[in-house]
């Protein structure tokens, strides 16, 4: 089970997925190679063996991303395990980077540093459902 964010260009004011117009169409992230290079000076820790799916992992969650082979790359797909509020940094590291806004797809929320998140609400409900040694 994971928490997944979703990275993607929009216009200043969005602020969450209902506010997305239904023909509204992204900016894309750039060309595949140029998106890559953007994820390894921003997070050079990534695994990008398989280019279409990164992998990046801290001491206490894992993220891996979901960048496809589509070229131009119009969004990546971060799906987040674990635990520990230090993920968050590298996902806005890697916005950030890339020129974009992160999406929680569980509220349908933009999420901004230090504003509040979905992740500590997906800990407590995994944990509510799984119980802390089956995190995954």
């Amino acid at each position: 089970m994971s928490w997944d964010v979703l990275l993607l260009r929009l216009p200043d004011d969005i602020t969450s997925a209902q506010d997305i117009p239904d023909d509204y169409a992204p900016r894309p992230l750039g060309p595949l190679h140029e998106v890559l290079a953007t994820v390894r000076r921003a997070e050079p820790e990534t695994d990008l063996t398989d280019p279409t799916w990164g992998d990046l992992t801290g001491p206490t969650w894992s993220i891996e991303l979901n960048i496809g082979s589509d070229d131009p790359v119009d969004s990546i797909m971060l799906h987040i395990r674990g635990s520990g509020d230090d993920v968050l940094p590298s996902v806005f590291r890697l916005a950030v980077a890339l020129g974009c806004k992160v999406l929680d797809c569980s509220s349908g929320d933009l999420i901004t540093p230090g504003g509040p998140s979905g992740w500590h609400a997906f800990q407590e409900f995994r944990d509510g459902m799984f119980g802390p040694s089956e995190k995954g």
